[in-house]
């Protein structure tokens, strides 16, 4: 499985940590920047990680900055991209079950690096439901996206 990552100043060592266990475990990160911890403007990383889940490049994508917050909303802003910020695994679970999401937000600053490790494990291993209610709400977020 290929996840592409991105980030912010906010979450610069969130990301290294992370990358490092996927790539530990066997899973291929394609690094969408930033690569310090000078400042930079997160919806341009939010919108290089969603090119590579878009282009199939990735399988999924995971962005962090400070809160989780900010590069969420920029990702939601690409059509296609379904990016749930997610702080337990139980919504890492739920968003890819019911959302079908393929970004994962995470917050440096406000979850502790052990339970982002656990929502991405969880993220990344729950596949979608294929519910029928569960489709027909995707389809109207598209909707909404025309």
């Amino acid at each position: 499985m290929k996840i592409a990552m991105a980030n912010d100043h906010g979450a610069y060592s969130y990301k290294l940590e992370i990358k490092k266990m996927l790539e530990q475990e066997g899973y291929t990160v394609i690094d969408c920047g930033t690569n310090s911890e000078e400042s930079v403007d997160y919806p341009d990383y939010a919108k290089a990680c969603a090119e590579k889940v878009l282009s199939k490049e990735a399988d999924l994508g995971i962005v962090l900055c400070g809160t989780g917050i900010g590069i969420s909303i920029a990702a939601n802003k690409i059509k296609g991209i379904r990016c749930g910020l997610c702080t337990n695994t139980t919504m890492a679970r739920l968003t890819r079950e019911h959302n079908d999401a393929n970004i994962l937000a995470l917050g440096q600053r406000t979850t502790g690096i052990e339970t982002c490790k656990d929502i991405v494990h969880t993220f990344i291993k729950t596949p979608f439901s294929n519910g029928e209610r569960h489709k027909q709400r995707i389809e109207k977020i598209s909707e909404l996206e025309k």
